[in-house]
């Protein structure tokens, strides 16, 4: 293959993969010395003059002339003879400049070279594509659906970049068809030998956040803050938003009117239910806001320790809770603090985990998934709704309740 063909072929790889011309002769040079290194062992001597726009490629080897028998190294000495079939009028201890052909390398040579300028632009744009979506992180991004796995949807972006959004990343009422448009953020992108592996999540926080700097003006305006997010993905979330403006209701903006600017959000998320409160910096004020709907009554902080004991009317405490345990679970992921809620004017109580003895602990540890922890707490129950919350058999249910009636004489 001549030097101009190789070369034209070399020009392609700049046109589809809009490489920059310093760049590609960078990527050029870097092969040919691989190349050079392999066929003479150093490349040190060797100059390479390339012009990929025009399709011009040298490559000179630079030799010392030494007197007829006294070459050490062919690839840094060339023999006064030979020096003289080049040009007559060198002499010993001049600089010989010869061309180099890409024929002289051998064919399988060319074909190496060929290989490994495809392996290094490859990698070239991999490190582009890892660098350009590593500062995408946090950052909404939308994708079309390409192909649906059991476990994972694999997405192209406009670019063609492919990204991977896992089962756990997926809101579980989501149901996605190929080339259908969807949104969420870049949570996470590794280097997986030399290709990025891109991780596309609709569950993650930041996710939520996003969505309300799209949808509501005054959010992406910068006049209300969102200060966090936690998130149930497809059950609930609680949204703390604070406002520097006092003119401006920072949770009546971002819900709306009857709720409509983040019924958009709702229906994004799967119909995930938001609760939006006012941030405070007063833990006591947050955490009451945090249990909402729940109206509580007192709050006692430990801040060693970072627990709250929340005092309620019982009416309020499976509102507080919440279904599954979800409203209690969050509140405490917002606000940092472990939540124990306690009922108002109950003096005498049992940790669940006292009957050990005689209710087994898997049955003990179902009732403290929906935050139920305490004799009473189950007592004050509906066993209907015991039975729908928690994955017990409602016989098993009735004996627990048996046995903690039986403690307190009921």
């Amino acid at each position: 293959m001549e030097n101009i063909a190789l070369i034209e072929s070399f020009s392609e790889f700049k046109d589809d993969k809009l490489i920059d011309r310093v760049t590609l002769m960078a990527i050029l040079e870097e092969v040919f010395r691989s190349a050079l290194k392999r066929k003479f062992g150093e490349d040190d001597n060797f100059d390479i003059i390339i012009n990929p726009d025009k399709g011009d490629l040298e490559i000179w080897r630079n030799r010392v002339v030494v007197e007829d028998g006294m070459v050490e190294d062919d690839n840094s000495e060339i023999s006064l003879t030979q020096a003289r079939k080049i040009e007559p009028d060198f002499e010993v201890g001049e600089d010989v400049s010869e061309e180099v052909k890409l024929i002289d390398l051998g064919r399988r040579a060319i074909l190496a070279l060929r290989q490994n300028l495809i392996a290094k632009i490859h990698e070239h744009d991999n490190t582009n594509i890892y660098n350009q979506f590593k500062e995408l992180i946090g950052e909404m991004y939308s994708a079309e659906v390409h192909h649906i796995r059991h476990r994972v949807v694999i997405l192209l972006d406009d670019e063609g970049n492919e990204l991977i959004m896992p089962k756990d990343r997926q809101i579980p009422s989501d149901f996605f068809r190929k080339g259908e448009s969807v949104r969420g953020v870049i949570e996470s992108v590794e280097l997986k030998g030399n290709k990025p592996a891109i991780i596309f999540s609709r569950t993650s926080p930041l996710f939520l956040e996003k969505l309300f700097e799209q949808e509501i003006p005054e959010v992406f305006d910068g006049l209300i803050q969102v200060k966090k997010v936690v998130r149930i993905p497809g059950e609930k979330a609680k949204v703390a938003v604070d406002s520097y403006d006092d003119r401006i209701d920072p949770v009546g903006a971002c819900v709306g009117v009857k709720g409509s600017r983040i019924h958009g959000i709702v229906r994004e998320l799967g119909n995930e239910n938001i609760d939006v409160i006012n941030y405070t910096s007063n833990d006591q004020l947050l955490i009451n806001r945090a249990l909402s709907p729940a109206r509580v009554t007192s709050v006692k902080l430990n801040s060693e320790t970072m627990r709250a004991e929340v005092m309620l009317k019982p009416e309020e405490v499976s509102k507080a809770i919440g279904r599954g345990g979800h409203n209690i679970r969050l509140a405490s992921q917002l606000t940092g603090y472990e939540i124990d809620v306690f009922r108002e004017g109950v003096e005498e109580d049992v940790e669940l985990k006292e009957f050990s003895d005689e209710i087994d602990a898997w049955i003990i540890a179902e009732f403290s998934k929906i935050g139920l922890d305490t004799a009473k707490a189950i007592l004050e129950q509906d066993l209907d709704d015991l039975v729908r919350r928690t994955d017990l058999e409602e016989e098993t249910i009735r004996e627990v309740v048996q046995i903690l009636r039986e403690e307190f004489d009921q």
